[in-house]
């Protein structure tokens, strides 16, 4: 039986940060819109900012679908599933913000993810998510699988490129300006990060 929660800690927390991948689902408003599903990865690029906040880092990649969502509308479900160890779902309903590189949160923002180097990977924003629900479900369908490592071509694709390449790389993209279904997604041109003085 699911189980809902006030608060992200504890046990719920620690498998949380656990899991290897995790999956985000947002859709536009528009019924006959886009449904985008995600799957998220590489270690350390997940963090629990409080106990009904969490965010995640949002790297270079082929389209914006996540942050043109959340720009239009904010609705994001994020879901964790157990793939060793005791079978359990976790899913927290939300809403997401995608705090861009010139926004004065960002670099405390950043700050609180360990690993990966971001710089390595092309961040494009942090996505933080508020959580309005969350629930746990049994995970009796997923099956087991092992976790053997991240892979290193993201690092490797994007650790060569710097803001002006970078920048260039999305602008000649489709979909990153705007979203498959015509809205606005990444802000363009790539704004250079902010570092604060002092």
């Amino acid at each position: 039986m699911g189980k809902t929660y006030e608060r992200i800690d504890g046990r719920l927390r620690a498998f949380i940060e656990a899991q290897p991948i995790f999956f985000t689902a947002t859709a536009p408003l528009s019924g006959d819109g886009t449904v985008n599903l995600s799957p998220k990865g590489l270690t350390g690029s997940f963090t629990v900012l409080d106990e009904h906040t969490v965010a995640y880092l949002d790297f270079a990649g082929s389209n914006a679908e996540t942050i043109a969502h959340l720009r239009e509308n904010g609705r994001i479900t994020l879901m964790w599933c157990a793939f060793q160890g005791p079978p359990d779902i976790v899913r927290v309903h939300g809403r997401g913000e995608p705090v861009f590189r010139d926004d004065p949160r960002f670099e405390d923002l950043l700050a609180r993810f360990p690993h990966p180097d971001p710089g390595a990977h092309g961040v494009r924003a942090v996505i933080v998510v508020t959580a309005e629900l969350i629930r746990d479900t049994c995970g009796y369908g997923v099956p087991l699988m092992s976790y053997d490592a991240d892979r290193d071509l993201h690092r490797r694709r994007f650790e060569r490129e710097d803001d002006d390449s970078l920048a260039r790389y999305f602008e000649k993209k489709e979909h990153i300006a705007t979203s498959l279904d015509g809205l606005p997604g990444l802000p363009l041109p790539l704004p250079p990060r902010t570092v604060p003085s002092g």
